[in-house]
């Protein structure tokens, strides 16, 4: 398989996300964040080594992603959103360099998620690695606003020119 492969793609992107998620976790110096952070690292090796597989039936020899891994990132979205106002307009990504740092890794995120749908299209992959994906990009996107408000960092509110 060539390494332009769109299976190995995935699970690169991947692998950076990882990355990406332990800058986060090195520079966001909350306690109980950072151990959520571990959590989701290791959710991400899980996803990252089911897309890398190539055998039929090793599933069952590899960890799973489970639907409790997606309802622990939707419980915490939760409470991250009744700590912060609605939302009222889009918001440019900045005010602080662990808030840029969240949203980067929320964009890879979203990338990861593209890529690994469009290799579920030609290979078997876990629906739960793609939902994860989806939820945990919506996770970053809700922890950069409250690392915003943590931190005292302005919201950048995108004003369109009309």
């Amino acid at each position: 398989m060539p390494k332009y492969h769109s299976k190995i793609d995935a699970y690169g992107t991947v692998d950076e996300l990882i990355s990406y998620t332990g800058l986060l976790r090195d520079y966001y110096d909350n306690a109980y964040y950072k151990n959520v952070l571990a959590e989701i690292q290791d959710r991400l090796m899980t996803s990252s080594s089911l897309l890398a597989a190539d055998c039929d039936g090793c599933e069952d020899e590899l960890p799973q992603v489970k639907m409790e891994d997606i309802e622990f990132l939707e419980k915490e979205i939760d409470k991250m959103e009744q700590q912060l106002p609605p939302i009222r307009s889009f918001l440019l990504p900045g005010g602080n360099p662990v808030v840029s740092i969240c949203h980067i890794t929320r964009t890879i995120c979203r990338r990861a998620e593209r890529i690994t749908i469009k290799v579920a299209e030609e290979f078997k992959v876990d629906e739960r690695v793609i939902i994860y994906l989806n939820r945990l990009s919506d996770f970053f996107f809700v922890l950069s606003r409250l690392i915003s408000k943590e931190l005292g960092a302005e919201e950048i509110v995108w004003k369109p020119r009309l």
